[in-house]
């Protein structure tokens, strides 16, 4: 099913159905590639298994929920994955990642500043400042609930990603109207990191931490 007929669907069913709104965007693959990969799993793969499934435990809370791709394979690019979470009106948008840069653990990124990518010049002050309320919470709650099985690397500025660092932000936070953060959750170039990604323990803890973490940071407002 396509992006557009996605929001077809979803433009019939009645805004009181939903609560909070939020975007879960599987990354890649997009124009930059396929990202990073492991002996045991992809990270095409762990995003759209992890992805889809906090997508479901969401909705069933009372979230409404929208994905940046309807399959694992899609080709989504960047600019076109904010565009998605800025028609569905998020209050937060989550990009799923995992790095590939040769340490381990996982990282909770977020727009500290505007970039520019593509003639536009982003966030907005407005943007960062939702957003800067947003993560630290998002990160911390994430961390307590990893804890003991990833190791923590902290909460950072788009700026700190390779891409980031030449754009001043991520393309996806420089397109973005709505808050967002990326979790690169863990490196797969990490043996141990590879393995606990790939399997089902590992799998279950990310749903229920990344879970635990949006409602945190974005809670149900009363009566929804």
């Amino acid at each position: 099913m396509s992006s557009k007929a996605v929001f077809a669907i979803l433009a019939i069913i009645p805004s009181f159905a939903f609560g909070q709104t939020i975007c879960i965007d599987p990354g890649h693959p997009s124009e930059i590639g396929r990202g990073s990969s492991g002996k045991k799993i992809s990270e095409i793969e762990a995003v759209w298994l992890i992805g889809s499934r906090v997508a479901k435990e969401l909705e069933e809370l009372g979230y409404k929920v929208v994905l940046t791709k309807s399959k694992q394979e899609e080709l989504v690019k960047n600019r076109r994955r904010a565009e998605i979470a800025n028609e569905a009106k998020a209050d937060l948008m989550v990009r799923l990642h995992c790095d590939g840069a040769g340490s381990t653990g996982f990282a909770v990124y977020w727009p500290s500043k505007q970039g520019t990518a593509q003639g536009r010049t982003g966030p907005s002050r407005e943007v960062i400042d939702k957003t800067a309320k947003i993560a630290p919470v998002f990160h911390k709650e994430l961390g307590r609930a990893l804890k003991g099985k990833l190791r923590d690397n902290g909460l950072k500025g788009d700026e700190k990603t390779l891409i980031g660092s030449r754009q001043g932000a991520l393309t996806g936070s420089i397109f973005s109207e709505v808050a967002v953060v990326l979790v690169e959750m863990v490196d797969l170039t990490n043996p141990k990191d590879d393995a606990f990604i790939a399997s089902k323990e590992g799998q279950d803890l990310y749903v229920k931490a990344l879970t635990q973490a949006i409602q945190k940071s974005v809670p149900l407002k009363k009566g929804d």
